[in-house]
């Protein structure tokens, strides 16, 4: 499949020598990441440029930074990063159906932007009254479409593991139908969708990984298989 976005190009000869982006650890040696399915996960601990990258993504396509679709234009406080003005994509060739860009951290901004948005023609989905999963999977159910590209950041972060589930269906019918995902997650659950690729941003780097490799997979597996030994272990740490 042709994929709406085939490369990621970082200009390094661009970005200041007193920037904080030379700090970040994974980017260091990394020139250009490139996007091979459908489906593309960014894991890693806190911190480590995951949804740095996703964000520069997301501005360069187009998107609001704080979220929303490409006709998403306010500012509720100016905190992204500059590493859009860094950063060089590759498009694919194929004119897309939408796309959206979603983030936890700044949901209910957007939330709050599309009641002010709505018309009689666009009546709100009234985003505020709902639950915040709820308002999450509205936005996937009226949002996701064929052929369109979307960027999510820690979606699980308002989802219960069945609606975690329901989120996976969701994604994999739209890969179906021509659309590409890009995701920073933390959820076993997400990764676990076959045939994705999965990029790590631990060990100072930026490198593919297995489903099974990944911290997600391993610590939840560790900690449901010993549940007692590690939370006695854990909390003798404290005593």
């Amino acid at each position: 499949m042709d994929n709406f976005i085939h490369y990621v190009y970082i200009d390094w000869e661009e970005i200041p020598e007193d920037s904080y982006l030379r700090d970040i650890a994974a980017f260091q040696n990394v020139e250009k990441l490139s996007f091979q399915k459908p489906v593309t996960f960014f894991v890693g601990e806190n911190g480590s440029g995951k949804s740095t990258l996703l964000e520069a993504i997301a501005i360069s396509w187009g998107f609001n930074a704080e979220g929303g679709t490409k006709n998403y234009a306010f500012s509720t406080f100016d905190s992204h990063s500059d590493l859009n003005n860094y950063i060089r994509l590759s498009r694919g060739t194929r004119k897309g159906n939408g796309g959206y860009f979603l983030r936890a951290e700044s949901f209910y901004n957007v939330a709050t932007q599309e009641q002010k948005y709505a018309d009689d023609a666009h009546p709100s989905r009234r985003f505020h009254e709902k639950s915040h999963g709820e308002a999450f999977l509205s936005v996937v159910q009226t949002q996701f479409r064929p052929n369109g590209l979307y960027l999510l950041d820690e979606p699980e972060s308002a989802l219960s593991p069945q609606r975690q589930l329901t989120l996976l269906l969701e994604i994999y019918r739209c890969i179906q139908e021509g659309s590409q995902f890009i995701i920073v997650t933390h959820s076993p659950i997400l990764l676990g969708m076959p045939d994705a690729e999965i990029f790590t941003f631990d060990k100072g780097m930026i490198s593919l990984c297995n489903y099974e490799e990944t911290d997600s997979y391993q610590v939840t597996k560790l900690f449901i298989n010993n549940r007692k030994q590690m939370l006695h272990q854990l909390f003798c740490e404290e005593e």
